[in-house]
């Protein structure tokens, strides 16, 4: 062989190792690039209200966003400010009460001279709906306005989000003392791309399955235990993958009817097929004589 062949049978061996590397450096650049601007999302801090020297800072953390109780957790830290404190901040010098919105379960009320705590308020989602995972979309309305003595105090509120499952997108105005939030919640970036994934999988998995038994059924092979056997393994470890779920999702759910039910039933179906063409196989096969 001369220098020049040579030289291109090395080329196009090492041609399929190069896009490889390249491929998989992409992804991991790529990968590192969505979970950046998702920590950037769950660092992002809104505001809403005055810089009055007197006022009443609410710092608020989405906890928890629980789809299926239409519901989520709201952690709420209560400070006030200049001659509305004392202590610090860590107590107020009148009582203090904060009314919240109709989705938001009770108002807030602190005594006079008597530590603040935080506390946790569950807040009613609207619009939507867990049947539509992954692509269900809610909407929450946050209001907080203050009273303190019997007068209003202007209110000062900052928001974040702590649900790594969830992105929230969120308009934050003030309004004669009072901060509105109007906040947007949809699955992130992350479980968008593993749902889809798990939906590519499952099909994927059950056209492996039709392709085997196809292949079982026209060269009637008969009853192949190892094929028989890892057929049934797939029909079950597909119920185990869709548990894997992010948020678990209850059955009935876009991802169910988009890949889930359709899977198991090609694969239920792949399986009766080859046993009952595989068990006449092997009888025709016995009956016929020597």
């Amino acid at each position: 062989m001369s220098t020049s062949r040579r030289q291109k049978s090395t080329r196009a061996r090492r041609f399929p190792a190069v896009l490889a590397g390249c491929a998989i450096m992409a992804a991991v650049v790529l990968g590192a690039w969505l979970q950046y601007g998702e920590r950037q999302a769950l660092d992002t801090v809104y505001e809403a209200g005055g810089t009055a020297p007197d006022r009443v800072d609410v710092a608020a953390t989405v906890q928890r966003v629980d789809a299926a109780a239409r519901e989520l957790l709201l952690r709420v830290q209560v400070t006030p400010r200049g001659e509305l404190a004392e202590a610090g901040g860590l107590s107020p010098t009148e009582d203090l009460t904060l009314q919240t919105s109709a989705s938001i379960k009770g108002d807030l009320s602190f005594p006079a001279h008597s530590r603040i705590s935080s506390r946790d308020l569950p807040v009613t989602l609207t619009g939507g709906s867990i049947t539509d995972y992954p692509f269900d979309a809610y909407d929450a309305a946050i209001e907080f306005s203050a009273t303190q003595g019997g007068r209003e105090v202007p209110v000062r509120m900052t928001l974040k989000n702590n649900d790594a499952l969830f992105a929230a997108s969120v308009d934050a105005t003030a309004d004669e003392g009072t901060a509105v939030f109007d906040v947007g919640l949809g699955r992130s970036n992350s479980v968008l791309v593993f749902a889809v994934f798990m939906m590519l999988a499952m099909w994927a998995l059950a056209i492996a399955v039709l392709t085997g038994a196809w292949f079982l059924v026209t060269r009637r092979k008969g009853l192949t235990w190892p094929a028989l056997g890892w057929m049934a393994a797939t029909l079950f470890a597909l119920a185990a993958f869709r548990n894997t779920a992010p948020g678990q999702p209850p059955i009935g759910s876009l991802l169910d009817w988009i890949a889930f039910l359709w899977a198991e039933t090609v694969v239920a179906f792949c399986l009766v097929t080859v046993v009952v063409t595989g068990f006449r196989a092997e009888r025709a096969e016995a009956a016929d004589p020597v």
